[in-house]
């Protein structure tokens, strides 16, 4: 009777731990929200995709509707042509913008997909056409530094010629004692 008991707890305790395992694999490869709701494909194209990956998030209104499916690089543009999948239970107008967005500060990168107006809506293998592409960190540190600096080496002159030199600054006055002054006048 122990011995049947003792398995029990052992073969629980192992069903858990696997149960544990695979929850934690399965948030790790993000695919924690795995859905079998039909979906549709849709292409955007970007100048920067930053640090965005294959199954980011697209979400709209805070909201997870859909992964990212593939990214690649469009050689004719030079852009990165990105494909999202959204679930089909989410329809979006044909006229839907999209940027890439980050979690917080330094979090991660997804999707975020912003509706339009138009009634018709997107089906699979539209191209969302109005992008904005994602902030990196480093440029915008990069820029405010630049313009830090800019600002600090003086204004330049307007016309592009050599600034004139600067006029010698006129020597400061020395202040003289008052008795220095009535010893001298009285030599």
């Amino acid at each position: 009777m122990k011995k049947t008991a003792l398995d029990f707890w052992v073969g629980l305790f192992v069903v858990v731990g696997f149960l544990a395992v695979l929850f934690l694999a399965l948030k790790v490869g993000n695919m924690s929200s795995l859905s079998f709701q039909p979906t549709y494909s849709v292409r955007m194209k970007f100048d920067n995709i930053g640090g965005l990956k294959p199954r980011a998030a697209v979400k709209s209104a805070g909201v997870v509707v859909g992964r990212v499916k593939a990214i690649g690089f469009d050689s004719n543009t030079y852009q990165a042509l990105v494909t999202i999948d959204v679930d089909g239970q989410y329809p979006f107008p044909k006229d839907s913008s999209a940027k890439i967005l980050t979690s917080g500060l330094l979090g991660e990168q997804y999707i975020g997909l912003d509706p339009g107006g138009d009634t018709e809506m997107l089906k699979s293998g539209d191209t969302i056409t109005m992008t904005q592409s994602a902030i990196v960190l480093e440029n915008l540190i990069g820029q405010f530094l630049y313009s830090k600096a800019a600002d600090a080496g003086g204004a330049k002159p307007a016309s592009g010629a050599p600034a004139a030199p600067a006029a010698p600054a006129a020597p400061a006055p020395v202040a003289v004692p008052a008795s220095a002054v009535a010893g001298s006048a009285a030599q």
